[in-house]
């Protein structure tokens, strides 16, 4: 019989809505139930494309003999770590302070109040019995003992993170930069890419500012790190070369063997990544991935309304990776006589290169010129050959049972996949990237925005039901200013207003001068946390201090310039012991000390000059402009035929007509 989750939107709720545990969503009933009942809360937390939270649900939560003791002993609520971040960070929090790490499946027993006691993650079922067995007699017999714990813990939660407004003024320079950036080049592996570690993850906020400090400050270690780890990333099994989009992480050090699920919000961030590294150095690769990865997202991701899916599942059939890996003979069976070619250029072997599992992942390891002169054919002709094998064995995959899809629809993880498509069409002006980004603000704006003010987290079955959390509100700012800039259209900055003076109003703390996770409208919960950290998604309040810069030079105005500033210098004593965690921050710190342009088109032939001059890699500038426009910066500039203005640091050149003169207004200036 289904428990209390079967009316969920979650798609992972409604995974375990038909296990014997007797689970209930979080809200006032659970809550309740647990005072009334004096009983400890389990809180366990997960999110669909899990793999070690499928294992966990398998080998304890689907056990009539495991629901028993659970049922008896706890009031068990299960929660969408994606759908309730802020939940997810506090019993993370106290997870970490107990166990000095974390992770997905997350498990935290606490007190009636919420309060915390004891957790940890993945727990095999005879340790997962034992546990739940121990903890009940514990509470029974010692609950006093339980009091201090959960004392203690909720003290360290609120204490974490905690940050004291800055109010010295400072200057920052390119020493502060040095100091950044020499420290964190000891940890890159200039073999394979990435850190210097296994498993490696993407994070492209963080090659997305080593990518502006090997451009903007000339720094030679930051260009060959960012192209290798970019080169090696689209060469690896991390990346789905037969459909296109990237995995979320690679368990080992050579970004072979992922784990398995595809998630958007890495994808959004990649494409934007790839797109501005081709404006970067042009690389042809790089364009090409941005174009695959946008077939995957329009083919598999995107809503009929125009919403952009959430993940799709590591495993099919219940074996991780299983739809994506392939035996040789497989291969040759259907490729025939092109196998030898597509098996040498994609690493295939008999035994499989995947040796754990004697299987092949797809991944490059030869240059495309060795193995052509290899098989005495041109380039051209190895691109084409392997075209068509890919077609040949995605057919052949499409009809594999696909991996499950998580079809939910986050604010957050769909302005990033916003900002991403802006960022495609900005580095190749293909009207198919701007029509899907137009699609997608118009859903958002339809089903996500507020009619009386504010943003829904999420999105299913024709119902938004969550209110939006600050990575929602910062990240669609973000996106919203992106569209801007490629369309000029005023009503989305003046939207982007609207919701930052929302998040000023209901979000921000006036102590330390950043902003909570949540806002003041929502349920208290036993502590009310920041976001700082830059993690895979930057931090929240970095996203935020980016969008303030932006709109108090867009809109002239002195409060959100104050504010943006009193945050990175709150933040920057951080950045130099820990780069790759602040790399957002340390983007901001970088404009700081080049300065940014402000670049004006106005006129009949705006959109195209506009095109023209989005070809280059300027990753500090804000574009503006349009045939007419209310905006301060655009005051005095419409003068009837089109002209480029460049301004910085509220000096500006004289307008010229061409792009080619504005570009060499722009690299006169030094940073």
């Amino acid at each position: 019989m289904a428990n209390q989750l079967k009316n969920s939107s979650s798609p992972y709720l409604l995974q375990h809505a038909n296990n014997p545990v007797n689970w209930h969503p979080w809200g006032k009933e659970a809550l309740d139930k647990a005072k009334a009942e004096k009983k400890l809360i389990l809180v366990s937390i997960g999110y669909s494309a899990c793999h070690w939270c499928h294992v966990m649900e398998h080998e304890s939560f689907e056990s009539e003999e495991v629901a028993q003791l659970m049922n008896r002993f706890f009031v068990c609520i299960k929660i969408d770590r994606e759908e309730r971040p802020d939940i997810d960070q506090i019993y993370m929090t106290a997870v970490q302070l107990m166990t000095g790490s974390g992770g997905w499946p997350l498990n935290c027993f606490c007190l009636p109040d919420q309060r915390p006691i004891y957790g940890g993650t993945y727990f095999p079922k005879k340790d997962w019995m034992n546990l739940l067995t121990n903890l009940a007699h514990f509470y029974d017999t010692k609950p006093d003992e339980a009091e201090g714990y959960a004392v203690k813990l909720t003290e360290g939660i609120k204490q974490s993170e905690l940050l004291t407004l800055v109010t010295t003024e400072r200057d920052f320079t390119k020493e502060d930069l040095s100091e950044i950036l020499e420290p964190w080049k000891m940890l890159f592996d200039f073999t394979e890419g990435g850190h210097n570690r296994a498993p490696k993850f993407p994070m492209p906020n963080n090659w997305s500012f080593l990518m502006e400090a090997a451009h903007l400050l000339k720094d030679e270690a930051a260009h060959v790190i960012v192209r290798l780890t970019l080169d090696k990333m689209a060469a690896g099994g991390i990346y789905d070369h037969l459909r296109g989009g990237f995995s979320r992480y690679s368990v080992d050090g050579k970004w072979h063997i992922p784990h398995f699920e595809k998630m958007l919000y890495d994808n959004g961030q990649l494409m934007s990544l790839f797109a501005d590294a081709y404006k970067w150095c042009g690389e042809e690769r790089y364009k090409e991935v941005v174009y695959e990865t946008f077939d995957w997202l329009k083919a598999e991701m995107t809503s009929p309304e125009g919403g952009f899916y959430s993940a799709l599942d590591a495993d099919s059939e219940g074996v991780e990776g299983k739809f994506y890996t392939w035996d040789k003979k497989e291969i040759d069976e259907i490729l025939g006589e092109d196998a030898l070619l597509f098996n040498t250029f994609y690493e295939v072997s008999e035994d499989g290169n995947w040796e754990e599992e004697h299987i092949n992942n797809l991944w490059v390891r030869k240059e495309k010129a060795d193995v052509a002169n290899a098989f005495n054919i041109s380039e051209a002709t190895l691109a084409n050959k392997l075209a068509q094998a890919k077609e040949k064995l995605l057919t052949v995959r499409n009809k594999r049972i696909h991996p499950g899809l998580d079809d939910k629809i986050l604010t957050s993880w769909n302005s990033l996949m916003l900002s991403g498509l802006c960022n495609a069409y900005q580095a190749f002006a293909d009207e198919q990237f701007l029509e899907l980004a137009l699609e997608n603000i118009k859903f958002l704006e339809e089903k996500i925005v507020k009619p009386k003010g504010g943003l829904y987290r999420n999105y299913k079955n024709g119902k938004a039901t969550i209110n939006g959390f600050l990575d929602d509100y910062a990240l669609f700012i973000q996106a919203l200013i992106n569209i801007y800039e490629i369309t000029f259209d005023e009503a989305k900055l003046q939207q982007a207003r609207e919701l930052t003076d929302f998040v000023l109003d209901h979000f921000r703390d006036d102590e330390s001068g950043m902003f909570f996770y949540t806002s003041d409208e929502d349920e208290a919960l036993i502590a009310r946390k920041y976001e700082v950290l830059d993690n895979v998604i930057p931090a929240s309040n970095s996203v935020m201090a980016h969008n303030l810069k932006k709109l108090s030079l867009l809109f002239d105005n002195q409060r959100y310039h104050n504010i943006y500033k009193h945050m990175l210098k709150t933040v920057a004593p951080n950045i130099k012991s820990y780069a790759s965690g602040y790399s957002n921050w340390a983007s901001l710190l970088l404009q700081e000390v080049t300065g940014s342009f402000e670049i004006a088109i106005t006129g009949d032939d705006f959109a195209e000059k506009r095109k023209e001059l989005e070809k280059l890699y300027i990753p500090n500038k804000i574009i503006l402009g349009g045939k007419q426009g209310n905006l301060p910066l655009l005051q005095d500039k419409f003068v009837g035929e089109t002209r480029i203005f460049v301004c910085k640091d509220k000096s500006c050149r004289l307008p010229v007509s061409d792009v080619s003169e504005a570009i060499k207004q722009i690299f006169e200036q030094k940073p």
